[in-house]
């Protein structure tokens, strides 16, 4: 798994102007570049900040003495002293990010670098909302074990204990799922393939088992931002995520920000009811358009064209390689039905960029000439699409990302906090 990066969160500004607060500037100034920018000694800091070389030395003292930075070598130049190298120290805490799907549950631990030392990808087996709950827990447990014997047994504490310090431990947690978070009533709504995943409680269960709180967050949009941080959709002013698998959502950022809506409902496409043609009685008035574009309706189209042989969209584009008529049919309508959804989204948020990611978008190789074409013929608004360059981690690495980004200065502030 790569590292995750994301942009740096703003320095902590106290109610006014004072010492402490230039200080604690110059401090955060100097922990980013050393994070963002690797070793660097005080002199090269100096010259990069503007700072002076004694403001210098003494904020990388106060870092240093609150186990932000440490010391990282030596550097001997051609002329002069050899100056001694600091680098950010990755260990002073960590995040943990959930991905919760109807077939798989992942789970990561990184460092303050981003650097992930501990993983878990397994399958869902469970059919209600308790179990799924108790799974991801379990899951969640074993992972941060892992990651404690990663870490030569130092670092992050046993599960449940010490999980939530920031002295070296599990500083944030976040969740991606399926559905619309109801920050309100604390539970996720529209999670249709979950089922029982909008029960009360259920995401206090799994901040008492993990002894520490957590953010939830919709998974197309967490992939949205995983993507857009380091993935193919890096550099975009307005960026689109179509997550195609079990369901369909999609994610939107705007100039590196997530736009989630007035409910935290943008981007829920796949609740859209779709009119029955005129006549066509065999159609239900109720059907959606997650019925039509998600995996299963690619192996319900194959099933219908007579290659009943399939069980999984995955063997609907293997039979499709392997030249199959049926299964090359099946996914040449499935890109019809592809072509609406983005039509839709470049209609509503007009984004530059379109990236095509969730189980579907590993057969980009076959989807994606057939829905240009297609954008081509119903579509005059065509955003360039692509296909995820993250694939399955997509969610993951946006839960990840998004922890980091608070957890980076929440250790800062608490380190760095006044006696």
């Amino acid at each position: 798994m790569p590292v995750v990066h994301r942009p740096a969160g703003r320095a902590p500004e106290p109610a006014r102007w004072n010492r402490q607060r230039l200080r604690s500037n110059n401090e955060w100034l100097l922990l980013e570049l050393l994070r963002t920018g690797g070793p660097s000694s005080r002199a090269q800091l100096a010259r990069d900040t503007g700072l002076s070389k004694p403001t210098v030395s003494a904020a990388l003292g106060s870092l240093e003495t609150a186990g932000l930075v440490r010391e990282a070598g030596t550097l001997a130049p051609c002329r002069g002293r050899t100056a001694v190298l600091y680098r950010a120290d990755a260990g002073a805490g960590y995040v943990l990010g959930m991905d919760v799907g109807r077939a798989r549950l992942r789970v990561a631990v990184a460092d303050l670098a981003g650097r992930v030392v501990a993983r878990r990808d397994v399958p869902n087996r469970a059919r209600t909302g308790p179990g799924v709950a108790d799974a991801l827990v379990a899951t969640a447990r074993e992972t941060l074990a892992d990651a404690a014997l990663a870490e030569g047994g130092g670092g992050i504490g046993g599960p449940g204990v010490g999980c939530g310090s920031v002295e070296g431990g599990v500083v944030r947690a976040v969740i991606g799922s399926p559905g619309v978070w109801d920050e309100r009533r604390r539970v996720m709504r529209h999670a249709a393939h979950l089922p029982g995943w909008a029960r009360p409680g259920l995401f206090d269960r799994i901040e008492d088992g993990l002894g520490m709180p957590v953010q939830v967050a919709n998974d197309a949009n967490l992939a949205a931002l995983g993507e857009y941080t380091y993935g193919a959709g890096a550099g975009s002013s307005v960026f689109a995520y179509l997550l195609v698998g079990t369901g369909v959502g999609v994610g939107l950022v705007r100039d590196g920000e997530l736009w989630t809506g007035a409910h935290g409902a943008a981007g829920e496409i796949g609740t859209l009811q779709l009119p029955r043609p005129v006549g066509d009685l065999t159609i239900r008035q109720d059907v959606l358009l997650e019925e039509v574009v998600a995996a299963d309706a690619v192996v319900g189209e194959a099933w219908r064209l007579g290659l009943t042989s399939v069980g999984t969209a995955e063997e609907v584009c293997a039979a499709a390689r392997a030249g199959d008529w049926a299964a090359r049919e099946a996914i040449s309508r499935q890109a019809q039905q592809l072509a609406f959804a983005v039509a839709v989204v470049a209609a509503v948020a007009d984004p530059e960029l379109l990236v095509l990611g969730g189980g579907l978008g590993r057969s980009a190789d076959l989807l994606l000439p057939l829905l240009e074409e297609a954008l081509h013929r119903t579509c005059e608004l065509r955003p360039r699409v692509v296909a995820s360059t993250l694939g399955e981690d997509a969610v993951l690495l946006g839960a990840v990302a998004t922890a980091l980004e608070a957890a980076r200065l929440e250790v800062f502030v608490r380190r760095t906090a006044p006696a």
